[in-house]
């Protein structure tokens, strides 16, 4: 009864004050004074209504099997049975109406060429614009060497679940990559980031009593899908509205655990999540925070941890480690991939001990598939530790995306305002979107993926662009220009045009302040002794250093 007790201290309050004697005597007696207590406490009553209920169906369920014979309905005269093809047709035509049906070009990126790829057929190539592998490591030698020799000594696969065969010592030592990134105690390395955000959200909210999950509106399908499978209440506060989530923490007791799950960088607007504000509030209510650095792993900080360890830039630089005082050390739960700036595949997350653990232990989504295999962990591995050291991809990439998006405000392409390196193009109608991503593929020799709802409400519908370290000048003049051929052929709506109507997703809107991109010039070394701004000249050194890597 002692480690049970020791377990329920944790989380009840009258148990942490209570003896263990005490405990066993309002157990004696038939009137049971220990149900009496229960059914005072606010989650323990709700749990015995909610056992009340199901143990009385179940009974009644028993007794129908016991004593009631069960007809069989008629399956004669014209009844027909149920059309499945019919309803699958029905459910597309619906994406079809409603201009959301997902179209999926064939592209096959080359490795020698990087950004290029051919379509269908070979002899086609095009420049991708738009794909995660945000800083071309999917080309990298040093990951592709590592993992042709891995591959070799070890095979194909992984063999197994991380139980029964599949847990390496690849597998263990890119954990540890990742807890030394992200200053934790221990990592956990899933088959996809997807699965890393549903299985820890719906694992850890299902086990703590009563709790509560605090989410950002535009969070991922992943997170969302979590929150379902956990079956934990939840409350969605606005896009970045600290002062909302606030109010919400507020409404909820003190004692009741308390998640809060956000995002670093929003990929489909490319907006900043005000991580120290949220850290701050989380330590205010009691909450933990659930951060998912997706799509700034690799890419933010001076070792590429992400916007949180980027938050404290200077530190970080020259105190890589836990412990510094930065805000990277007050994140509970950090999740992450290594399928876009790493260019491989998987996801992880990082955290305590007892925290990487537990979810080990407990989730579906890490226990029941088969790991990842050897050359794939083995080139994560290579490429986080790369990473670590070399700033020239990201700060390549960087200077690409200010160009692209100085270039496309200089001829009025309405970008979504951000300080990330996304560059959304706002167009406003699927039809639209989808006329200027196929026009870009067809006539200009341009891929550029046109993104609709659900992934982005209606009406905002738009391009999402992802400059790379491997873009060069002509390749972006090529770009801009193609842009403003679609632009004028169809006459789609301009940021004036926006303007005109009130804005809309940030564009075109009165009296709004640009921000700041989230590098500084000082970050990335594109300050000349006379304090001139000097892109051009950046973008040429660090693109032959790019390139020399090959």
């Amino acid at each position: 009864m002692e480690i049970a007790l020791m377990q329920a201290k944790k989380s009840c309050p009258f148990i942490h004050v209570a003896s263990a004697s005490s405990l066993r005597r309002l157990t004696t007696g038939s009137s049971n004074p220990l149900l009496s207590k229960a059914k005072q406490c606010p989650i323990m009553s709700q749990a015995i209504s909610s056992r009340s209920i199901s143990t009385s169906a179940v009974n009644k369920v028993n007794s129908h099997d016991q004593g009631i014979v069960v007809n069989p309905v008629s399956h004669g005269g014209l009844k027909k049975h149920f059309d499945y093809e019919s309803f699958y047709q029905e459910e597309l035509e619906k994406k079809h109406q409603d201009k959301s049906y997902r179209y999926f070009n064939n592209i096959n990126r080359l490795a020698q060429k990087f950004p290029r790829a051919h379509t269908a057929r070979v002899t086609d190539e095009v420049t991708v614009w738009c794909a995660n592998d945000y800083l071309g490591m999917g080309r990298n030698p040093l990951l592709i060497d590592n993992m042709k020799r891995t591959l070799d000594r070890y095979g194909a696969g992984a063999g197994g679940t991380r139980n029964i065969a599949g847990n390496a010592d690849l597998h263990l030592r890119l954990e540890s990559e990742l807890a030394d990134l992200h200053h934790t105690e221990g990592a956990l390395v899933f088959s996809s980031c997807y699965v890393a955000n549903d299985a820890t959200l719906s694992t850890l909210a299902s086990k703590l009593p009563g709790c509560v999950i605090f989410s950002d509106s535009l969070n991922h399908a992943s997170m969302i899908q979590g929150m379902r499978h956990s079956n934990a209440a939840k409350k969605i506060f606005r896009h970045n509205d600290t002062k909302h989530l606030e109010e919400l923490l507020q409404s909820v007791d003190p004692s009741v655990p308390k998640i809060i799950a956000f995002e670093s960088v929003y990929s489909m607007c490319g907006s900043i999540g005000p991580i120290q504000e949220i850290v701050k509030l989380a330590k205010k209510y009691g909450a933990i925070t659930f951060l998912d650095e997706v799509h700034a792993v690799g890419m933010y900080g001076p070792r590429g941890a992400g916007v949180a360890e980027h938050l404290d830039y200077d530190l970080n630089e020259k105190q890589p480690h836990a412990g510094n005082g930065s805000i990277l050390d007050q994140i509970d739960i950090v999740t992450g991939t290594l399928g876009k700036a790493y260019g491989v595949v998987g996801g992880y997350i990082a955290g305590s001990a007892y925290l990487v653990d537990m979810i080990r232990s407990y989730a579906p989504g890490f226990i029941f598939t088969t790991s990842l295999p050897p050359a794939v962990v083995s080139g994560a591995m290579e490429s986080v530790k790369y990473l670590k050291k070399s700033c020239t991809e990201r700060n390549l990439q960087q200077v690409n995306t200010r160009t692209v998006k100085s270039r496309l405000g200089e001829i009025g392409i309405p970008v979504i305002p951000n300080p990330s390196h996304i560059v959304p193009v706002l167009l406003g109608d699927a039809a639209a979107a989808k006329l200027a991503s196929d026009e870009l593929l067809s006539e200009h020799n341009i891929y550029v993926q046109s993104i609709n709802y659900p992934t982005v409400p209606v009406g905002e519908e738009r391009l999402r662009i992802t400059p790379t370290p491997g873009h060069n000048l002509p390749m972006i003049e090529e770009l801009i220009e193609s842009l403003d051929k679609i632009w004028n052929r169809y006459d789609f709506k301009r940021v004036e045009d926006w303007k005109s109507q009130g804005g809309c997703a940030g564009v075109g809107v009165t009296d709004s302040i640009e921000p700041n991109p989230i590098w500084t010039d000082k970050q990335l070394g594109i300050i000349d002794n006379n304090n001139n701004n000097n892109n051009n000249s950046i973008n040429e050194k660090e693109q032959q250093a790019f390139f020399s890597s090959e």
